[in-house]
């Protein structure tokens, strides 16, 4: 019988991973384009939460600066949930967010989505491939949809401070 387990990724790896997300979604929450696209590789992609597709990190960065421009952003509240290797340079990020609106005290729950990153290090370090939203609805699951509420709500920083 063949074992189909995929190999460990290492905790420094591991780590990188988990920074490349973390630096994404700081960049959105300072409402910087090119902060949110720098860990993106050259020819990264981005799919929004409305199905937008961005391809490339320059148009990356191009857009949500437009975006930020152009609109009020909500803030990212985000927990990675694992990272596992999909082979040798290459690795997926689950994690779930939520969005704080600007002057607000809560997130939208109707803001919840999941986010899977793939990431890849051809031998120059980790660079974002592709950076996946997916709306966390539940439809036939609402008492999902109020978990995962209550555990991106306990992310939420209380005090003085932006999200």
């Amino acid at each position: 019988m063949n074992d189909t387990r995929l190999p460990e990724l290492s905790p420094a790896d591991e780590g990188a991973v988990r920074a490349l997300y973390h630096r994404a979604l700081d960049g959105w929450n300072l409402r910087d384009g090119a902060a949110c696209a720098g860990p993106f590789a050259e020819d990264g992609e981005m799919i929004g939460f409305d199905g937008t597709r961005y391809a490339g990190r320059s148009v990356i960065a191009a857009e949500l600066g437009r975006i930020f421009t152009d609109h009020a952003t909500p803030e990212y509240v985000a927990r990675v949930r694992r990272v596992r290797t999909l082979g040798p340079g290459v690795a997926v990020l689950d994690a779930v967010a939520g969005l704080v609106p600007e002057d607000a005290e809560d997130l939208d729950p109707g803001l919840n989505a999941l986010q899977t990153v793939i990431a890849v290090n051809p031998g120059a370090g980790w660079r974002i491939a592709l950076l996946q939203n997916t709306p966390a609805r539940y439809d036939l699951r609402p008492d999902l949809a109020r978990e995962l509420t209550a555990e991106l709500r306990a992310l939420i920083p209380r005090g003085p401070g932006p999200v």
